[in-house]
């Protein structure tokens, strides 16, 4: 400990942040997946929309709302909209009103959108490579910040 360092102040150490643990480890993650969203022409945050859009592929009702994507993605539609007018732009998305509620906005692949999923299969395995870690040390440690997501997400919303 420093001269000016006490026990009561461990606690403040940035390297005893586990939310700086976690802030730093999303910036190595968007290091490794920039070049290789790169080479899909997406940015990360269009990356997880398509992902949520791919997992819905071949189901019956294939349009998305908005508003589901994201709930799922856990972010408003203030920043969804930009991302997805981009989407559309490149011709990977459409987004269409629903006949039923025009105040919904569907969100459906385009056949374009639909061949970026084979591309996009060899970005997991990267992944998983640059981690030096096995897929089950990797599941884990999802599974563990997830856990921890959703009880700090309930602490919030009490």
């Amino acid at each position: 400990m420093g001269r000016n360092s006490t026990a009561a102040d461990q606690p403040l150490k940035l390297d005893n942040q586990i939310c700086f643990a976690v802030y730093s480890a999303a910036h190595a993650f968007n290091r490794v997946y920039k070049p290789l969203l790169d080479r899909l022409g997406l940015t990360y945050p269009q990356y997880l929309v398509m992902l949520v859009l791919w997992e819905r592929d071949g189901v019956a009702l294939k349009d998305l709302a908005l508003k589901d994507i994201g709930k799922r993605l856990f972010l408003d539609s203030g920043t969804l909209t930009p991302l997805l007018k981009r989407l559309e732009a490149a011709q990977l998305v459409k987004r269409t009103r629903n006949s039923e509620d025009e105040r919904q906005v569907l969100i459906a692949l385009t056949a374009q959108g639909q061949a970026l999923k084979e591309k996009a299969r060899s970005v997991p395995i990267s992944i998983l490579a640059a981690s030096a870690c096995s897929a089950a040390e990797l599941t884990a440690m999802k599974n563990e910040i997830v856990a921890l997501r959703d009880r700090l997400n309930e602490a919030v919303e009490e």
